[in-house]
């Protein structure tokens, strides 16, 4: 399990006698061979600059530091797998790293393995998986079609340039397309990948929308990508800010998609702060929502989210009504190794979990400069468990809710809108 490093041309080697280390939070450590799985497809390596390698002799267990123009390496995974460590390294100097999800990486029995676990089934969200060319012939298709829709026109950009493949999936007419409709939020997620102050180290990789859209416009997208039965068509993307403050624009586009299809799946990425808003989004006909935390705990969820005018007993409230009326709920649970197994975090969202009756737990590699994050919320309080125990402990005490790695079509295969149609059916009344 030899260390793998780069030089400062972004040429990458394997040591020839130094084993490759992992960090648990800023913990150093080793990794074990149950830890490892080989790199999966779409993951791409990457140079972590200004940081210098950690390795191990294995034959005295010594630890070293490479020195010189050399920089520790990490790998990005695609969706379906949760990175179990970060890479072993430590700063040269202050600067901050990109915000990245970065994975312990190491060179094994001739190829390249990484510090993960697979969670869901990566085949729908690999990379290779989108073609470009018929990428670029679609985004050409909507747009011809669509030539004064905005949103075509800023998902695009998303698609093309940023490689967004929910958004490519809006072209590509496929499984989960976005809708982005708010440039707008009311939380100030430190991590966040479309709007960061200028004073805080790392800068956002995507830029955010900064217009508001029309409810035509959010239509002609949706009733394009709900066209099957097993699409889903979100509010929530990368690319903007919470969905919910622009609730008129989301309920009235709900109306008018459902009056015309009852096919696919409407979804909601949220905050789920605003609860009254929430409430009238979900009475609108919403299917999916999907709640964007990184913890149970107040202050570990206030440090990283910085909400502005809510709580994290507002996003429970929400969680708790959207389920009640049906909405199959799910959690964005972004995760950090070193942070996210630590005992207290994985009981108080294990019991999160059960008072909601959440559907599913989506884990999400958190993209984050690890020295920022570990600086910015509150100590540990307890052990580490790490991160394959931490998963496996939540699976036990939760057999019913799902464990994965993105958005699922609910087990029924049916959305509101037939199930709604099902009952009027059932009291001898015309769904229309």
């Amino acid at each position: 399990m030899y260390l793998v490093y780069a030089d400062k041309d972004g040429n990458v080697y394997n040591h020839d006698e130094w084993y490759g280390l992992g960090r648990n939070g800023d913990v150093v450590t080793e990794i074990l061979p149950e830890e490892l799985i080989p790199l999966p497809s779409g993951a791409v390596l990457v140079s972590m600059p200004c940081t210098r390698p950690i390795g191990m002799d294995p034959k005295t267990g010594e630890m070293f530091r490479m020195d010189g123009e050399y920089t520790a390496v990490g790998a990005l995974l695609p969706q379906g797998y949760t990175r179990l460590l970060l890479p072993g390294y430590v700063k040269s100097d202050d600067q901050a790293l990109p915000i990245f999800g970065y994975t312990a990486v190491v060179w094994h029995e001739g190829g390249f393995y990484v510090a993960a676990e697979q969670t869901d089934d990566p085949e729908p969200w690999d990379p290779q998986n989108c073609d470009v060319d018929q990428l670029e012939r679609q985004v050409e298709l909507l747009n011809t079609r669509y030539p004064n829709n905005r949103l075509y026109q800023h998902l695009t950009k998303c698609a093309l340039e940023y490689e967004c493949l929910t958004a490519s999936n809006t072209f590509l007419q496929r499984l989960e397309g976005g809708v982005p409709v708010s440039y707008s939020c009311n939380a100030g997620c430190f991590g966040c990948i479309s709007d960061q102050p200028e004073d805080r180290g790392f800068v956002a990789p995507q830029t955010r929308m900064n217009f508001r859209p029309t409810v035509d416009e959010v239509v002609e997208i949706m009733l394009e990508h709900l066209t099957a039965p097993d699409r889903i068509i979100s509010f929530g993307q990368g690319c903007e800010g919470e969905p919910s403050t622009q609730f008129p624009m989301i309920i009235e586009a709900i109306r008018r998609v459902r009056a015309k299809t009852d096919q696919g799946y409407i979804n909601m990425n949220s905050n789920a702060g605003l609860t009254d808003q929430i409430r009238m989004i979900v009475d609108a006909g919403l299917d999916l929502m999907r709640v964007s935390t990184i913890s149970a705990l107040d202050d570990h969820y206030n440090a990283y989210y910085q909400p502005r005018g809510y709580t994290l007993q507002h996003v429970e409230r929400s969680l708790k009504y959207a389920s009640s009326q049906g909405v199959y709920t799910s959690i964005n649970y972004l995760i950090f190794p070193g942070v996210t197994d630590r005992e207290e975090e994985v009981e108080a969202m294990i019991e999160f979990a059960r008072r909601t009756e959440l559907k599913m737990i989506q884990l999400r590699n958190l993209n984050i400069d690890p020295e920022s994050y570990l600086n910015l919320i509150p100590p540990a309080r307890s052990e580490m468990l790490g991160m394959q125990q931490a998963i496996e402990y939540m699976r036990q005490e939760l057999p019913d809710v799902v464990i994965g790695s993105y958005t699922h079509i609910p087990p029924s295969g049916r959305n509101r809108a037939h199930i709604a149609h099902s009952q009027l059916e059932e009291l001898g009344r015309s769904p229309n």
